[in-house]
């Protein structure tokens, strides 16, 4: 049995930017060697997400943010910014929505993605930030 943690750094711009993960996750199992396994990322941070989904300018761009703002929308009413009198209790509930990890199988040494599925982290902020993925990866 292999175990080993990774991370990956990036800088977003916030308001539901969206950024493929997907070659670097691959090139991390492909370093391990793992062959059968399962590999597990976490946003770090309450404001971002981690989901797959087809990485195109009408989804990245479009679409996620329109359905977001359904759910909550940017100038909804937020205890939480009643609390620490910010701008983001809409980027929390999205956030929480989505959920902070993704748990992938490991098959035949590589991440089993469907032809248009990629690994996304979505940043929910109201602003640039630094962001960190954890990344365990176990198999054998």
């Amino acid at each position: 049995m292999y175990a080993e943690h990774r991370t990956i750094q990036f800088k977003t711009r916030g308001n539901e930017h969206i950024l493929d993960l997907t070659q670097e996750v691959q090139a991390m199992v492909r370093e391990t060697g793992i062959t059968t396994g399962q590999v597990v990322l976490m946003a770090q941070g309450s404001t971002g997400s981690l989901t797959t989904l087809e990485y195109e300018p009408g989804l990245v761009n479009h679409d996620i943010a329109v359905a977001m703002e359904r759910l909550a929308p940017r100038d909804g009413r937020y205890e939480h910014e009643e609390t620490w009198h910010d701008d983001n209790g809409h980027s929390h509930v999205r956030a929480s929505t989505v959920g902070p990890s993704l748990a992938l199988a490991i098959v035949n040494g590589s991440i089993p993605l469907g032809t248009w599925q990629q690994i996304v982290f979505i940043d929910f902020d109201t602003r640039p930030r630094k962001r960190t993925v954890h990344v365990s990866l176990v198999g054998a």
